[in-house]
């Protein structure tokens, strides 16, 4: 499953599509505090980079900017806290938020993580690396992406399995230190890689194997929280 757990069951398209706009313009708004030209910003660059290739309309786009760095007057604050636990048969998970109320996200988190446990600050990150994560696709067929990953300057890559619902695949994740993410971005292209996303993320150091019904409960798990409104990313400790 990589760093990043992604539900296998989609759900309808236009909802999936929605829910994806609005966690893409919190992240939007977030970055945007640090200044609304993305040429100066590289957080809110490689944002918007993702926000337009998942087709977000220009004019949802442009008024997160100016939202977040605060040019419609209106106040936006969320801030980013992450939980970390257990999902069923010790399944190392981290959870990452973007909140307006953080004491509303504490309580849905608590009730979510009964089915497994949840943990305190520290209690499973030490068993991840935090590290930068870019998900390309190849420009064209048979790209290389160990040497784009050599020339890159990225740390490691793994080739994506095709997506099962839409049979998209041949792409690849690029791995890089958190200080280097925005300058792999940007070498990419030049070896034969387009961005897709890119984000500081969670990968697991001791990836677990489980079989199909274990797998099945904790895939539950993991959908249940992923649901929830504040809830922007979701690592998990799980091999393949």
């Amino acid at each position: 499953m990589g760093a990043q757990w992604k539900a296998k069951h989609k759900d309808i398209a236009a909802n999936a599509k929605g829910r994806m706009f609005t966690k893409l313009s919190k992240e939007i708004m977030q970055a945007a505090r640090n200044g609304a030209d993305p040429d100066m910003n590289a957080r809110l660059r490689m944002v918007v980079e993702q926000a337009k290739k998942a087709s977000m309309p220009r004019d949802t786009l442009e008024r997160a900017i100016k939202k977040g760095a605060g040019l419609l007057g209106e106040a936006v604050s969320f801030e980013r806290v992450t939980y970390e636990g257990f999902a069923p048969h010790r399944v190392a998970v981290i959870v990452e938020c973007l909140t307006d109320n953080v004491n509303r996200t504490a309580s849905d988190m608590r009730v979510l993580f009964r089915k497994g446990q949840q943990g305190v600050s520290g209690s499973v990150s030490w068993d991840f690396d935090h590290l930068g994560i870019i998900e390309a696709s190849p420009l064209q067929p048979g790209a290389d992406a160990e040497l784009a990953a050599i020339e890159a300057g990225a740390q490691d890559f793994e080739i994506l399995a095709p997506d099962e619902d839409s049979g998209d695949g041949g792409g690849a994740q690029f791995y890089t230190d958190a200080a280097d993410l925005d300058i792999v971005c940007r070498a990419l292209p030049a070896q034969g890689f387009s961005v897709n996303s890119a984000k500081l993320g969670y990968r697991p150091k001791n990836p677990a194997t489980l079989g199909a019904a274990e797998l099945e409960e904790v895939e539950a798990f993991l959908a249940a929280i992923d649901a929830n409104d504040d809830v922007q990313e979701v690592y998990v400790a799980l091999a393949g």
